[in-house]
């Protein structure tokens, strides 16, 4: 056997141990009559941030000094200082034992240290003490007090064990490393590792954020359904599920739009959701096959209205959240509080590839140049799809600051209206940072003539084989034919706004619990 095979066994071996020390400490309570897992409530008075932010620079620095004159003006400066509170949270580190302990627990707002002695707790309660493991679940009683190194403290004068924690945490020096372990059991990513809860409390600032100017503008939040006869709306492959009380087959949506549409046809002028969508492809860093959307639609504005109101969106959560207008993803500087700019997709191929599409007329010319350009297309691409693919190979990766890019190809745009004077292309826009695509915005198509037609070709590219192509939605298309308004509509990557916002590296890391591979595979 060698060597790494021994210490893995060792390692094992010691796990058992630990499990069972932990599981006769609670059997141990139990036979007391004192088993944790009975008590249904405790009740604080105070977080460790409520505690810790009623103390000042000023006083931790008096504290150190250590003269009966300090620890009078110290008590002037604290509100809590001396005073009874009630705290609650999980054991995360403990040291001393003889007849003093000290320990640090968290709770959702951060750690705050507690000092344990014999003589205040008590013989009995003070060996119970003693058998707590890291990982328990503890409230505690005392008074507020700072120590002579200035932490602020908890002198306790009693400890309830709310929860016994029967599997170990990870080490709390190496803390959990392991990518994938730490995806699988977010439970214990969230105890061990603070910037971690740091960015999902962010997120949920995030999106109560949006929400908050959203409903400042006017705009009313709605659901839609997530089961649906016909997904459309995106370019994407469904999931497929099985209704069996109507033994009909239904998808999961991967788009909000149709629905919403729905809506301001019916009158309703400003809606929005924010919803999970679900397509099924691949797994990478920036997609998910179960992720969140957010789109908007507003009736009487157009694309150029979109774009107003995603930049003022996106200054207004930075500035809410993060207290600014200038972030910084992977060490790259974006600055929110500048005019984004605004660029055609025509344009802006031109000045990164030098190809004009403007001087291309036919989709010969346009299979011939992309030839030139070792840009591969499929027999069915036309000029517009072309366009597209010169954009995604040689435009993407440069739009790192806020950039609109506008005036899309109709060929990969069919549910948004023509631009005039322009044909082949429509008002369209997607919003880039960071090289990302991070919104899709569209004057949308309100003819249902030219809806019926461009629903004709979508489905004539699925008979191709093109697996992501829309098929024809009738009570939509009925909808239209009853009527909808000049609109704007917009769809928002939040998991992407999420990432950019809080600088975190892959989708994953914005998932609370991201989709993983089964163990077994």
């Amino acid at each position: 056997m060698n060597e790494n095979n021994t210490q893995e066994n060792q390692q094992v071996q010691d796990l058992r141990e630990i499990l069972k020390i932990r599981r006769d400490k609670l059997s141990e309570l139990q036979n007391a009559g004192m088993d944790p897992f009975e008590i249904t409530k405790f009740e604080r008075t105070h977080t460790a941030a409520q505690i810790k932010d009623n103390y000042t620079e000023e006083e931790r620095e008096l504290t150190k000094r250590g003269s009966d004159e300090v620890e009078i003006i110290k008590a002037k400066i604290s509100d809590l200082n001396g005073q009874n509170v009630i705290v609650a949270g999980r054991i995360m580190s403990k040291r001393g034992m003889g007849k003093v302990g000290f320990l640090h627990i968290a709770d959702v707002t951060g750690q705050i240290q507690l000092f344990v002695k014999k003589d205040i707790l008590g013989e009995d309660d003070y060996n119970r003490f003693k058998k707590l493991d890291i990982g328990d679940i503890v409230g505690a009683e005392g008074e507020v007090f700072t120590t002579q190194t200035g932490e602020i403290s908890i002198r306790v004068s009693s400890v309830t064990l709310l929860s016994k924690s029967l599997q170990p945490l990870p080490e709390k020096f190496h803390g959990m490393t392991n990518t994938d372990l730490r995806y699988r059991q977010r439970y214990v990513d969230l105890i061990m590792n603070a910037d971690v809860k740091d960015t999902f409390i962010k997120r949920s600032k995030i999106i109560a954020s949006i929400r908050r100017y959203l409903d400042g503008q006017g705009f009313l939040e709605v659901e839609t359904p997530m089961l649906v006869s016909n997904a459309g709306g995106a370019a994407a492959r469904p999931f497929e599920t099985h209704f069996n009380a109507l033994d009909e087959d239904f998808k999961l949506r991967i788009s909000l739009e149709l629905y919403l549409k729905r809506l301001i046809v019916g009158g309703l002028e400003k809606v929005y959701e924010i919803g999970r969508v679900f397509r099924n492809e691949g797994l990478d860093t920036r997609h998910n096959p179960e992720f969140t959307l957010m789109e908007l639609y507003q009736a009487y504005t157009d694309y150029h209205g979109m774009m107003d109101l995603t930049e003022k969106l996106y200054r207004h959560v930075a500035m809410e959240v993060l207290g600014t207008t200038q972030i910084v993803y992977n060490g790259i500087e974006m600055d929110l509080g500048k005019p984004f700019e605004r660029i055609t997709m025509v344009d802006a191929v031109k000045k990164y590839s030098g190809v004009d599409f403007n001087e291309i007329n036919s989709v010969e010319e346009a299979r011939a140049v992309a030839k030139e350009h070792h840009v591969e297309y499929e027999d069915h691409h036309q000029k517009g799809d072309i366009l597209n693919l010169f954009f995604e190979e040689f435009v993407e990766e440069h739009l790192l600051q806020p950039t609109f890019v506008m005036d899309h190809p109709i060929e990969i745009s069919p549910l948004t209206k023509k631009k005039p004077g322009h044909p082949g292309y429509v008002e369209r826009f997607e919003f880039f940072m960071n090289g990302w695509e991070m919104a899709n915005a569209y004057s949308e198509l309100n003819d249902p003539i030219d809806q019926r037609e461009r629903f004709k070709a979508q489905e004539a590219l699925l008979a191709l084989g093109d697996e992501e192509a829309n098929t024809t939605d009738e009570d939509f298309m009925r909808a239209l034919e009853i009527g909808m308004p000049p609109t704007g509509g917009i769809g928002f990557g939040i998991d992407r706004m999420c990432m950019l916002l809080t600088d975190s590296a892959a989708i994953r890391d914005v998932l609370l619990f991201p989709t993983m591979k089964p163990l077994d595979k």
